[in-house]
Parts: structure tokens; C-alpha cells; sequence
């Protein structure tokens, strides 16, 4: 993330990741303020054995993009809803205005813990443990709407309406 203010969103992937054990590291990586220590960040990603980064940013949302430019490990862009007006919007058309050959796949704003999941399918791709923890995790959220269909239905809701 950009700043400690970006914290209290990105944590929620990282709770994702603990959930279905998956490592991770979390750290600050300006683009602006420690621009050095974000490219040494990107282009030694790999060597240390990351396979996915997940890079929030709000407002220009530059992080992502940058981090991108440097690797060539998969990059996840989580827009963060910094304090303009526009609520995030600027930091999603950052993400996703990317120049050809160098992607970032963007989640929606604040949303870490979808940006976790989206890894983990990533990762999921060569790894039985995960993939497998990934239809049980799909199975509960299926179980979860079924369950409250049921409540409904059992309070009166008709759900041919």
C-alpha cells in the first residue's frame, strides 16, 4: 500500500489470506514519497518468491501501475476511496487505463478481500490445496444465500416475483 492510510482496507486481504493459509507480506511502498524502495520492492518480488502483489492506491492510484512497470508478476489493483469527491473513481480509471503490456487486473473500490480471492484463484492454478479450499469457500457463500432464500420463503417471501 501507498500509506498507512490505505491500512484499515487492506487488511481485509490479508485476513483472506490467513483464512485459506496462503503467505503474504504487507508493507508500505510509495510511489512519491520512496520511489527507490518501490522499484528494489517490484523487481526483487519474484527473486523472493511472491507469485501475485496486490497494490492498493487511492487518488492517482499510482502504485499499482508502477509496481507493474517493474515486474512481471501478476499485479492486482485495489482502488481505495481516498477523500475526494469522486469517491475512488479516479483511483479505478487509473487502474484500469493501463498501457498495452503492462496489466493491472483492478477489483472494485476497497474491495482488498475480493483482490485476495482473485490471488488465490491465481495461485489456485497449480496448487490442489487451494483450489480445493476455494470450492468449499464458493460452496459456504452458495450455502449462505440458500439459507437466507429459505428465511425469506419461510417469512412469507415468494421468490417467483
Amino acid at each position: 500500500m501507498g500509506s498507512r492510510s490505505d491500512l484499515k482496507i487492506m487488511t481485509a486481504a490479508a485476513e483472506v489470506c490467513r483464512q485459506f493459509g496462503v503467505p503474504y507480506e504487507i508493507t508500505l511502498v510509495s510511489p512519491h514519497r520512496t520511489p527507490h524502495r518501490m522499484v528494489e520492492y517490484a523487481e526483487s518480488a519474484r527473486k523472493r518468491g511472491l507469485r501475485v502483489l496486490i497494490a492498493g492506491g487511492g487518488g492517482a492510484a499510482h502504485l499499482p501501475g508502477m509496481v507493474a512497470a517493474f515486474t512481471i508478476l501478476p499485479v492486482i489493483g485495489v482502488p481505495i476511496n481516498s477523500t475526494t469527491s469522486i469517491q475512488g473513481l479516479d483511483s479505478v480509471l487509473s487502474m484500469i487505463q493501463m498501457p498495452a503490456g503492462v496489466p493491472v487486473a483492478t477489483v472494485g473500490i476497497d474491495s482488498a478481500a475480493n483482490a485476495a480471492v482473485l490471488a488465490i484463484q491465481m495461485l489456485a492454478i497449480g496448487n490442489a490445496r487451494l483450489a480445493d479450499a476455494l470450492e468449499k469457500y464458493r460452496t459456504a457463500l452458495k450455502d449462505r444465500v440458500m439459507r437466507t432464500i429459505e428465511e425469506l420463503r419461510k417469512g412469507g417471501f415468494q421468490d417467483d416475483v
